[in-house]
């Protein structure tokens, strides 16, 4: 997957747009999330740029529809908790 298609705009409650990168994707029990980090054309490992976690919102026919917040705390730790462990291994095994 080339990077300008992990690229996606969202927008917040202030209409505000900004970009990101999707670095992973999870599916379980039907669900689907995104782990998000914030794009910007020059990387630095020194921005503590914090990872951002989303459900993926279905319409009727199965499509992605949207994004969402999660708002449950237990399924938003547990959820984070498993892109922390992937996306360390990735970064560990220098993919």
């Amino acid at each position: 997957m080339d990077s300008e298609s992990n690229l996606i705009t969202l927008t917040d409650e202030d209409g505000k747009e900004q970009t990101f990168e999707i670095v992973d994707t999870y599916e379980e029990n039907d669900e689907k999330y995104y782990a998000l980090l914030p794009y910007t054309e020059e990387y630095s490992e020194d921005e503590g740029e914090e990872l951002v976690v989303l459900k993926v919102e279905f319409d009727s026919e199965g499509e992605e529809d949207g994004l969402l917040t999660i708002d449950d705390d237990a399924e938003y730790e547990r959820i984070g908790n498993i892109f922390i462990e992937r996306l360390s291994s990735m970064f560990d095994n220098g993919e």
